[in-house]
């Protein structure tokens, strides 16, 4: 295939992932906020995509980490081949655990697609291991993070609060989670967008369409657009999962998981390190409910969506390694 055919495929391919992306990590951001009633289900979503959208327009950082840590493009023969193999396993996936209304990762499979991709085009000395395990890091320290902080901010909320009146608590708290709710779909923007323009970046290296991993404006303003319209969409199967099935929330408690997630999330912007936002907020929801009582979480559904964090990346690396070779029969 020509060289400029296959880069249209690749960035109609990356922004179908940013859109799925969207969609798929929709009710991270609010499905809290529709659990306690602070916002109505199409409220929320708008709210979420307008800030989703202006997340992604304000850092590149994380785009750079992703085009250039797990592997160089310049080095990697037919490397347009490799991202296009690696979006259709990371897409493949994200659509398979939105079927089942699982929060899987999005970060995960991609990360673990372009890995997989890259090893069955190049080898593994290809893959640069010391950024490949530094974003490893960042993804599972981030979700031990966010458990931790939950659990101390809900401490704090129950330990100033203990005496105030339950109605008059949560009125208040129901209003405060419009301003979270904001804060961390504007954090999900902030990071989850970026890896897709990482994923271009990358495309447009390998195929010698720019010589730097700086993110071009079209590819900034393409992705941010997908993102904020797959958001639009709304993931009402994970929805269900998020806000109800992890634990029973209040508005005290739904406040406590979107501040704690917002603030793990941005932190990791800042650093440039992706993480999954899905599993900072589960976790997050997670430390929230354990602060209350351990029994509040719904163990069963935790370790569900733990089983599914833990089996993307290899699966993913595979499933990407299969459609390089598949890729390689065909055109290569």
């Amino acid at each position: 295939m020509e060289q400029h055919a296959i880069i249209i495929v690749v960035v109609i391919l990356a922004l179908s992932f940013d859109f799925i992306n969207g969609f798929h990590d929709t009710a991270n951001a609010i499905a809290t906020s529709i659990s306690t009633k602070a916002l109505k289900p199409r409220t929320a979503i708008v709210l979420a995509s307008f800030m989703n959208l202006l997340g992604a327009l304000t850092f590149t950082g994380v785009a750079k980490t992703v085009g250039g840590k797990v592997a160089n493009p310049a080095n990697i023969e037919h490397g347009v081949y490799v991202v296009a193999a690696a979006l259709v396993a990371a897409i493949a996936w994200n659509l398979f655990t939105w079927y089942y209304g699982i929060p899987s990762s999005s970060s995960h499979a991609l990360i673990g697609s372009l890995a997989g991709a890259v090893i069955a085009a190049a080898g593994f000395s290809a893959v640069n291991y010391h950024g490949f395990l530094t974003i490893i890091e960042g993804l599972i320290l981030s979700p031990l993070l966010a458990f931790t902080v939950g659990y101390i901010i809900m401490s704090i909320i129950r330990l100033i609060f203990a005496n105030f009146s339950p109605h008059r608590i949560n009125s208040k708290f129901r209003f405060l989670q419009i301003f979270t709710a904001s804060f961390q779909a504007f954090s999900h923007g902030t990071n989850d967008a970026q890896k897709t323009m990482g994923i271009i970046t990358f495309a447009l290296v390998a195929g010698g369409f720019q010589d730097t991993l700086e993110v071009a404006t079209w590819v900034k303003v393409s992705a941010a657009v997908a993102m904020a319209l797959g958001t639009s969409v709304g993931g009402w199967r994970i929805i269900k999962t998020v806000g109800s099935k992890i634990i029973k929330f209040e508005p005290a408690s739904g406040f406590a998981s979107d501040l704690t997630s917002a603030l793990v999330i941005i932190g990791a912007t800042l650093i440039k390190l992706p993480v999954s936002t899905t599993h900072v907020i589960s976790s997050a929801i997670m430390g929230v409910g354990s602060a209350k009582r351990f029994s509040a979480v719904k163990w069963g559904t935790a370790i569900t969506m733990v089983s599914a964090w833990v089996i993307t990346l290899p699966v993913t690396m595979v499933l990407a390694a299969i459609s390089f070779l598949i890729v390689k029969m065909l055109f290569l």
